[in-house]
């Protein structure tokens, strides 16, 4: 199997931040791995770091996910949790959730199949 450099490799991530209902939802595409980690944490926790009360993540468009997505979101649900926020993720791709439920993110950070139950909850 030949490995394919990093920089040869198509490598996309897009955030994007938008407030619904005084709800931080931050929609994800692409892949979260180390090289992304900072620009997904700073999203989620904004730049002044003043964690936002509440934030969904929407991961409907994420296609993959390694450990450094599960710490950044660890991180983030304890900030909000210490602020009495919360965070909730939406919408994650089948690998996605199978991670989740792994390494057991899933029992600390609600995960629900839409952006619009994740605000509803």
């Amino acid at each position: 199997m030949n490995d394919i450099p990093r920089e040869d490799r198509p490598h996309h991530l897009s955030v994007q931040p938008a407030v619904v209902d005084g709800v931080l939802v931050v929609t994800v595409e692409g892949e979260i791995d180390h090289d992304v980690k900072d620009v997904l944490s700073y999203a989620l926790l904004s730049g002044d770091g003043a964690p936002p009360p509440r934030i969904v993540a929407d991961l409907s468009g994420v296609t993959f996910m390694d450990s450094s997505g599960i710490n950044v979101f660890v991180t983030a649900h304890r900030r909000v949790s210490g602020a009495q926020g919360w965070l909730r993720i939406a919408g994650a791709q089948e690998s996605v959730v199978r991670l989740l439920q792994l390494v057991g993110v899933d029992e600390i950070i609600p995960c629900h199949p839409t952006v619009e139950e994740a605000l509803n909850a």
